[in-house]
């Protein structure tokens, strides 16, 4: 697999209150749903991995939780991020908040920026999972990784072509164990996750 965030990111915090969270209470539910089945955590190595996201009452920003959160059981609101600004092309992005975004954001905005009709964004890592859905559902080239302009591009030709379907899972090939799951409501993009994590003879 090839090296993560190759281009260097930056991402600037504008100190604020956090998101309101009865906006983001059901954000949170799915959250807790996958990190309870081991969709988002942490490696033993330390790093943290898988982030949701939802589009913000302003269809311009977006909601995200914030950097090396994986590993934390419960998150709060303070945990979460709101995403003003984002720049694929200058891996750039601005948040408000008590918390920055991480370099995966980029990914989320270029799917939001693809469709408007695109609610909710859910990233997360499982290797059964990963090997279970490569080349078989909608996979990005082994030459592009996570976290950059060229992988932000790369899913929005992907969400184009596929900009009939209410909810889709998309498979990273170069990026291990990566999945991400995309839909115009919380429950799609959640469910349609869950099932295909569900249908592992993992049990």
């Amino acid at each position: 697999m090839i090296d993560e965030g190759y281009i260097k990111y930056r991402c600037q915090l504008i100190e604020g209150c956090p998101p309101d969270w009865e906006m983001i209470q059901t954000l949170d539910s799915w959250r807790n749903l996958f990190y309870d089945s081991g969709l988002i955590g942490q490696y033993p190595d330390g790093i943290g991995y898988g982030n949701v996201s939802q589009r913000d009452r302003n269809p311009n920003n977006f909601i995200i939780s914030g950097t090396k959160t994986g590993a934390i059981p419960r998150l709060r609101a303070e945990h979460y991020t709101r995403v003003i600004d984002y720049d694929p092309d200058k891996n750039a992005v601005t948040c408000e908040g008590l918390i920055q975004a991480s370099s995966e954001t980029l990914t989320h905005g270029a799917i939001y920026n693809s469709n408007p009709a695109i609610k909710a964004v859910f990233h997360v890592h499982h290797r059964q999972l990963w090997e279970s859905l490569l080349y078989e559902v909608p996979t990005t080239r082994k030459d592009i990784a996570y976290g950059t302009p060229e992988m932000a591009r790369e899913l929005i030709n992907i969400s184009r072509e596929n900009s009939d379907k209410e909810s889709l899972i998309v498979a990273m090939s170069g990026h291990e164990e990566g999945v991400i799951a995309f839909g115009t409501s919380l429950e799609k993009a959640g469910n349609l996750l869950i099932d295909f994590y569900r249908g592992l003879t993992i049990y």
